[in-house]
């Protein structure tokens, strides 16, 4: 593997922390400038890894990634960049209200460090964004479950459909589509000087990295297996709908990053990375079998009956598997990961 000088946005994130871990314990003599927004982001990152020289971990802070400039001293370095992870996101899905909350905050985002890019930094040569499967397809939205999706498919939300709606998920779609879309407009424009890579991953569930020590600092995915199969529940309460979940472990979507920096044949391509399905009850089950303790809180449910409806829409991710050498993480042991991580958060919630 080649060594790279990288810049890495969002990289206190879910994601970002993985891609931090997966790219230092690499052979190859990676460099990272990890961009924040406070110097407490800062504090975390270096408690994660210490003793780590700035020759390979350095930082920027960045408090607003949607202001015009926002980028452009983060790009300022004595070695240039030559790619650019771009994994932040300008807001927080729970905090969002209204659809100015989502949609232009996301495409600012975006269009802020391609800019800068384009600006600041002529060495690059590749970035990677952190796009999502909300930018491909839109299930529970529209009733398409027959489908099979790639990364030809876009979701059909327009922001007509998005500014009027009730439902916030239309807004938070849009957001993704409305970025991933801009930022493929700036690519073309550029020509050849860099080349995109985009990766759409869905929920992303697994362990957390960083010193987690209340279940109100949990990121939001994992927020909601926390409330569904731990937190005041027994194992008659109602397992209420049989939640049907396309996910992915965040180890394995970091590693599509780190793969993506150097695949030949991935410039200029979308990725769909995902570990396939994962229900309610087959979730459930994992628990109550695998992680101490969790068989007196988890919902019971019908165990075993893990079963999908015969046309629930399948995604296609030999693209990634092909071009990338994507392998994935087995569904039990991301929840038996994160379900251990769970119950040691509350266990230390507890004791403070």
């Amino acid at each position: 593997m080649t060594s790279h000088r990288i810049l890495l946005t969002g990289a206190n994130g879910f994601i970002a922390l993985h891609i931090i871990r997966q790219l230092l314990s690499s052979p190859s003599n990676h460099s990272i400038r990890a961009v924040v927004r406070s110097l407490s982001k800062v504090s975390t990152i270096q408690s994660l890894f210490p003793h780590i020289p700035t020759s390979k971990l350095d930082f920027a802070i960045v408090p607003d990634i949607t202001v015009p400039g926002a980028f452009d001293s983060a790009l300022e370095s004595p070695t240039p960049f030559d790619i650019v992870l771009h994994t932040a996101s300008p807001f927080l899905m729970r905090a969002a209200k209204t659809a100015d909350d989502f949609i232009k905050p996301a495409v600012q985002g975006t269009t802020e460090i391609l800019n800068a890019i384009n600006r600041c930094a002529p060495s690059v040569k590749r970035v990677v964004l952190t796009s999502s499967f909300a930018a491909v397809g839109a299930w529970g939205l529209y009733d398409d479950r027959n489908k099979v999706y790639t990364e030809a498919d876009w979701n059909p939300v327009t922001s007509e459909i998005a500014t009027g709606a009730d439902d916030l998920m239309f807004q938070y779609f849009a957001s993704k589509k409305f970025a991933e879309q801009a930022a493929w407009k700036i690519a073309e424009a550029q020509g050849a000087k860099w080349d995109l890579v985009a990766l759409c991953p869905p929920m992303v569930y697994g362990p957390m990295l960083g010193a987690v020590e209340r279940v109100e600092d949990l990121n939001e995915s994992n927020e909601h297996i926390w409330k569904r199969f731990f937190a005041e529940s027994t194992p008659e309460s109602e397992m209420s709908d049989n939640m049907i979940s396309l996910f992915v472990d965040v180890r394995d979507i970091a590693k599509a990053h780190v793969l993506a920096m150097d695949a030949a044949e991935a410039g200029n391509k979308r990725f769909l990375v995902n570990n396939g399905w994962a229900t309610s009850q087959r979730i459930a089950d994992i628990f109550r079998a695998e992680v101490p303790g969790a068989a007196e809180r988890t919902p019971k449910g019908t165990p075993g009956a893990d079963t999908l409806d015969k046309d629930w829409f399948k995604t296609d991710v030999s693209r990634a598997e092909r071009l990338l050498g994507m392998t994935y993480t087995p569904v039990k042991d991301t929840f038996v990961d994160l379900g251990m991580q769970l119950m040691e958060i509350e266990k230390k919630q507890k004791s403070l």
